[in-house]
């Protein structure tokens, strides 16, 4: 891998083509990603044990924010372009980007925390779903259905494959049960930026998209409806729930691809 090289190349979304600059990394640039990846991941292995009926979603996030300064880095997302917190946690029909505050989880709730922290200049992002209580066999199914869709996205990852690769075959996967795949919010290139090229659609665009290479670092993070994959933005500006009230779940991870590899950055140590 040659570090400091930027592809740029065409690629296709539901917009008309743009210029993609997606950034090759070094071996040097992977150790940062990893250690960065195993923090944002120790975030979550820490706050599943407080992933419980009665605790206010400001308060996890108040807790996983003590936890990433502890460990010698930051919130990226805390002030990320006016955003309040150092976490997004989403409840139920929230897509993405909820906002913590005084709401109190509840047996039945689905909860993703998305952590993204920076740790010596590189960022590591992960999220996921978790269940309070006693949920619905809906809302149970829906979370599965969620964390295989990420890990089939994951295994469709291949270097010198194509990045279109991903969305068709979480799309094939999620058809066959029933949901619908978020359209508007989509995964992205990461690094010493939190987003960067290139756009991972997590549906089937039809189009082979930019390829993969070699020293490329990007997330996979489908966001899977048990309705309709519209959404909506709330009037804070961040908020985003689904169109028609239904249930959203999501998991993320961090990928690294080598020359011979797949790795995944953030799983859980």
């Amino acid at each position: 891998m040659v570090g400091g090289v930027v592809l740029c190349g065409m690629s296709s979304h539901e917009m008309p083509p743009k210029m993609s600059c997606i950034k090759i990394h070094d071996a040097r640039d992977l150790d940062g990603m990893r250690k960065a990846g195993q923090l944002a991941a120790g975030v979550l292995a820490f706050i599943e044990e407080h992933m419980v009926e009665g605790v206010s979603t400001g308060e996890l996030d108040s807790m996983c924010s003590g936890f990433i300064t502890a460990h010698g880095a930051t919130s990226a997302t805390l002030g990320y372009q006016g955003f309040p917190a150092s976490t997004c946690i989403s409840v139920n029909n929230v897509v993405c980007h909820g906002i913590p505050g005084s709401y109190r989880l509840k047996s039945g709730d689905i909860v993703n925390i998305d952590v993204t922290i920076k740790l010596n200049g590189w960022h590591g992002d992960t999220s996921r779903t978790f269940m309070i209580g006693s949920c619905t066999k809906l809302a149970q199914t829906l979370v599965e259905v969620t964390e295989k869709a990420m890990y089939v996205g994951i295994s469709a990852v291949r270097p010198y494959g194509y990045f279109g690769d991903i969305g068709k075959a979480i799309q094939g996967f999620v058809n066959r049960h029933g949901f619908s795949i978020v359209r508007n919010y989509c995964g992205h290139g990461i690094g010493t930026e939190m987003h960067a090229d290139p756009m991972i659609l997590h549906y089937d665009s039809e189009e082979p998209g930019p390829q993969i290479l070699p020293g490329m670092f990007f997330t996979i993070e489908p966001m899977i409806n048990a309705g309709s994959y519209k959404t909506k933005l709330m009037k804070d500006g961040w908020t985003a729930v689904t169109s028609d009230k239904s249930l959203s779940a999501q998991f993320e991870h961090t990928i690294a691809v080598t020359e011979n590899a797949v790795e995944v950055l953030t799983r859980s140590p």
